[in-house]
């Protein structure tokens, strides 16, 4: 038992160095403690305002991950996301649910009290994302800053943000259009251990699709009941559900044990474990030692979240920062 957990420290530390070494590699214009001098406080203000709203509603948490994913799969993470307006990237299907705006307003507002015109929307995204995880009980990452913020915001530009439905082969090619590699795709969308999805998104997997069951042949027969109860053929599509089953509010590796039982909520969440492409990774997420699987998920997850923070990061001249998070200067 102690060779064990030594082994389980030495896995830690190596996978930890890595993870660091990943982060100052990928943030190759943004750096640490960018703020260090021109607004010292921001970090610990957005990291309070985090805790004070999430603390007040729990579920502001995956909505501040999911949002930071989601502006960085669309011109790169530049908080284009949070702009207001018609045919924003806000209105768009995807990011109709999107939830914690209020969070980066309230944090912004904060900071231009004391530092105008110096930190950017897109850091306080990136850190409040970081700061939601945490507060889930999951891992903390080194954040680089230093981006500005994206002056353009079209709704026409996010179909390439994941789909439900989609394969395998296309979840792995949009994330490597950013960059991101296989370890990344399963990593990010683990990010699903915390969080809820609408049953409009999952319904149509529950009826009239087997000739047995009549639900998607993916699903475990025993589960099938479970999530026809929560969204009935002619229930409210708005209803919310966990993604990961038993464990919504907690940042964990039992999301990856529901792929393995068949129980994964989404299709395209299901898909990494039935196809060989992604099953060895969540393979490794939800091994016999749960202790060890979520060590290793949690590293990787780091990792993968210091990488998609600096995709198309705009950074020196580029951009501005805004005033104001939901308008343009």
């Amino acid at each position: 038992m102690a060779g064990y957990y030594s082994t389980h420290l030495s896995v830690f530390l190596l996978l930890t160095i890595t993870s660091l070494a990943m982060v100052s590699v990928q943030a190759q214009h943004t750096r640490l403690g960018f703020y260090f001098r021109t607004c010292p406080q921001a970090e610990s203000i957005i990291r309070a305002t985090v805790q004070t709203h999430v603390n007040a509603n729990p579920r502001l948490a995956p909505g501040l991950l999911r949002m930071h994913f989601h502006d960085c799969f669309v011109r790169g993470c530049d908080a284009s996301v949070l702009i207001d307006g018609a045919s924003t990237e806000k209105t768009a299907r995807p990011n109709l649910s999107l939830r914690g705006y209020e969070v980066i307003e309230d944090a912004k507002k904060q900071i231009e009290a004391i530092c105008p015109g110096v930190v950017s929307c897109a850091d306080i995204l990136a850190l409040a994302a970081r700061d939601s995880v945490v507060l889930s009980n999951g891992p903390s990452w080194p954040v680089a800053t230093g981006r500005r913020d994206g002056r353009v915001s079209l709704a026409s530009d996010t179909t390439n943000l994941p789909d439900v439905t989609d394969s395998v082969d296309v979840q792995i090619q949009k994330f490597a259009d950013k960059g991101l590699d296989i370890k990344d795709v399963v990593s990010l969308v683990g990010g699903h251990t915390i969080g809820t999805t609408a049953c409009s998104f999952v319904r149509y997997r529950l009826y009239n699709v087997d000739s047995t069951t009549g639900a998607d042949p993916l699903i475990d027969p025993s589960f099938i009941q479970t999530l026809r109860d929560l969204c009935p053929a002619d229930g409210d599509p708005t209803r919310r559900i966990a993604f990961d089953t038993g464990s919504e509010d907690r940042f964990d590796s039992s999301f990856f044990e529901n792929l393995r039982n068949g129980r994964g909520v989404l299709e395209s969440d299901q898909r990494l474990w039935t196809d060989s492409a992604t099953q060895h990774v969540v393979r490794r997420f939800s091994g016999p030692f749960r202790g060890l699987s979520r060590l290793l998920f949690n590293v990787e997850f780091s990792q993968s979240m210091g990488k998609m923070g600096n995709v198309g990061v705009k950074t020196g001249l580029e951009g501005e920062i805004r005033k104001v998070c939901s308008k343009i200067n």
